[in-house]
């Protein structure tokens, strides 16, 4: 029976949760052995004598509880062992030996063993052992059902939160939405400032009406006053019919004006106009069209501060702030990170058809450090990719980004010294951050500009030095 597979039948079990049991053993008589008493205790049995086929049952998720022996032809405990909790982190792997010693116990619970049993199987033991090891998982399964209960209590209409700063939001957010009046909602990129202007419009007496989205930073300067206004057959080059603006579009609805920080001056004075007048003109045409709509505009820059630099016009500012609600960042309620982890992983499993059940420890610890300089989105962006490449039913540290994995930034994050430190100019530290957040973002610019909360103009800038700088580098070694 080399590598065969042999099953008992799962008894009928009430009370506690029956597990699924994988016995490898090389003695046939072993397993059988095994197989009967586990019948007996109440729990479901395979058996082989081939390590690959027990690591095929790991990672297809048939069993979560191996009893392997220690001694075997071809691959010994230790090894079966650290191959299957690569294979699966949430395995539970059940030692047996005939050569029992205090150290190899010890070095077998360090490498991720559940328990370490001799020869003869003393088997009051192991049902003991077994029985505690389905109460755990039957605790874990009542603790997820109630995690996703919370889940669905801390959603609020699809922002996650449950964390003081995070209801304070929720409250103002019931207040306002019932007001015809502009809103300004603040806050980092990737909080989820769209979240709270849709949450808005949605709870609002204009629920109905349509919800139209602008990000200013997004569209080309010359484009934009025909984007939000419209425009007319001929107005320009390309206007080769006549076509409203969003403003139009969404009459009688909410316009949301993302990264309105980003708009030009002569742009900002067109839009004082419309909230003043509660009219717009399309691009070309000199008839004044009249429009009724709630404005929500959305920054991640401090609007005082581009008031006092002569960058935002003052009007403008308060017209739009009549209301602010701040969006806190991630790093600032880290009491939601399980709760979002748990809600992008349910829309990771959907999306990829996969059944991921959480994180490991270890991996769940290194979120947890991590400063999150991408807030929410970045989250979104690395459960998302991870939940893809798992192999196993848990994410393990191997599953995350590669800049999640690297100690130095976790050593940093964690607020530790770090004995390879040099002081250095700011102008270095400047140009590492940026390489980093560029590294993060794969090479996106666009989203590497915004995490940076610099123009991309500057980005750029900042590239084509680098280039030259590098270029003067190879140039002088060549002389």
């Amino acid at each position: 029976m080399n590598g065969e597979v042999q099953v008992m039948s799962q008894p009928a079990r009430t009370g506690k949760c029956a597990l699924r049991v994988c016995v490898l053993d090389d003695e046939q008589n072993s397993i059988e052995l095994l197989l009967a008493h586990l019948e007996r205790m109440g729990h479901e049995g395979m058996g082989t004598t081939d390590s690959e086929e027990a690591l095929e049952q790991i990672r297809s998720g048939r069993c979560r509880v191996v009893l392997s022996d220690m001694k075997m032809p071809g691959v010994n405990g230790m090894e079966f062992l650290s191959r299957a909790t690569e294979a699966d982190p949430g395995v539970y792997v059940i030692l047996i030996t005939g050569y029992y010693s205090l150290d190899s116990a010890i070095e077998a619970i360090k490498r991720g063993a559940y328990d370490y049993v001799t020869k003869p199987v003393e088997f009051t033991r192991l049902q003991k052992t077994l029985d505690e090891l389905a109460g755990l998982l039957d605790r874990r399964r009542r603790v997820r059902d109630l995690e996703e209960q919370l889940l669905t209590n801390s959603e609020f209409h699809g922002i996650i939160g449950k964390s003081p700063v995070m209801l304070e939001v929720f409250d103002l957010i019931r207040k306002v939405a019932k007001h015809y009046s502009n809103v300004l909602i603040t806050g980092p990129t990737g909080a989820g400032k769209e979240l709270v202007a849709k949450a808005l419009h949605q709870m609002s007496p204009v629920a109905q009406q349509r919800f139209a989205v602008c990000n200013c930073a997004a569209v080309v300067e010359t484009l934009l006053e025909s984007q939000l206004f419209g425009h007319v057959r001929g107005a320009f080059t390309g206007a080769n019919e006549t076509r409203a603006g969003l403003f139009e579009y969404a009459n009688g609805g909410t316009v949301l004006l993302d990264e309105v920080g980003e708009m030009s001056l002569p742009m900002q004075a067109k839009l004082l106009r419309v909230i003043q007048n509660r009219e717009i003109q399309r691009v070309g045409s000199p008839e004044c069209r009249r429009v009724d709509v709630r404005l929500i505009a959305a920054t991640n820059r401090d609007l005082r501060a581009e008031v006092l630099a002569g960058r935002f016009r003052e009007d403008l500012y308060y017209r739009l702030g009549t209301i602010q609600i701040r969006v806190p960042g991630l790093a600032e309620r880290p009491e939601d990170l399980p709760l979002l982890v748990q809600y992008f992983l349910k829309q990771s499993n959907a999306a990829y058809s996969k059944q991921v059940q959480g994180l490991t420890r270890r991996a769940h610890s290194v979120l947890l450090r991590h400063g999150w300089p991408g807030n929410v989105r970045e989250l979104e962006n690395v459960i998302s990719s991870a939940s893809m490449l798992a192999p196993a039913d848990f994410i393990d540290v191997s599953d995350l980004p590669e800049h999640l994995q690297k100690p130095s930034a976790t050593a940093e994050n964690n607020g530790q010294k770090d004995s390879t430190w040099q002081p250095l100019p700011l102008e270095e530290v400047r140009k590492r951050h940026i390489e980093r957040v560029l590294e993060m973002c794969g090479g996106n610019r666009v989203r590497a500009s915004e995490i940076l909360d610099i123009g991309r103009t500057s980005l750029y800038r900042f590239l084509k030095d680098r280039k030259k700088g590098a270029n003067g580098k190879k140039g002088t070694r060549k002389e």
